[in-house]
């Protein structure tokens, strides 16, 4: 599933009912074992876009994600297959979610969106962004890019295999080099999509 990137300006119609519309959706996303991976109300060119991203929950920890071991390609590749979302992931929670709003939207005074909007769903995509600890430890052996805030040993841009975290630190390997990237410097990372 390709990530949606779109320029836009975010806007809410008000918190409260983006606030309605985002427990909506993680109760449809749940009601499937899914999560709620983020939610926006963009105003663009075309329109109004309401894009919801799902994801699977962190399946926990692994044998194979203990620290200081990698996984080779093909056990990569197999978790990527089992932890994505699929088309029929994102079909069935459009469809639901679509309904729920519906019904919200035909009282115009407290409607979930209040006016029209396109609804788009899909998974975060095989370049993902990784945001927290838990999402360096359990994509350990995948591909990653990480920017930081600040240069660490001189280098603020750095690419290779997640392979955990020690003591605050994302342990990145780059060849036969291991980069220790304190985790508050961590401005943005992604996965690398691999074939």
């Amino acid at each position: 599933m390709p990530t949606f990137c779109f320029s836009g300006v975010i806007f809410t119609p008000s918190g409260e009912r983006l606030e309605r519309v985002r427990d909506a959706a993680e109760r449809v996303a749940r009601s499937y074992g899914l999560e709620l991976f983020d939610l926006q109300l963009r105003r663009e060119a075309g329109g109004t876009v309401l894009r919801v991203v799902i994801d699977r929950p962190d399946p926990g920890v692994r044998a194979s994600a203990t620290s200081g071991s990698t996984a080779d390609a093909g056990d990569v590749r197999r978790r990527l297959e089992e932890e994505s979302v699929g088309i029929v992931d994102c079909q069935r929670v459009s469809h639901d979610l679509s309904a729920i709003l519906d019904v919200e939207d035909d009282d115009l005074e407290t409607g979930a969106i209040g006016h029209a909007y396109t609804l788009e769903v899909s998974s975060p995509g095989l370049d993902r962004p990784l945001r927290h600890e838990a999402d360096y430890r359990r994509f350990q052996g995948r591909l990653a890019k990480v920017v930081t805030s600040e240069p660490v040993n001189g280098q603020s841009a750095f690419a290779g295999r997640l392979a955990g975290v020690d003591g605050g630190h994302l342990l990145l390997e780059e060849g036969r080099r291991t980069h220790r990237v304190p985790m508050t410097r961590i401005k943005r990372a992604r996965l690398e999509v691999e074939f």
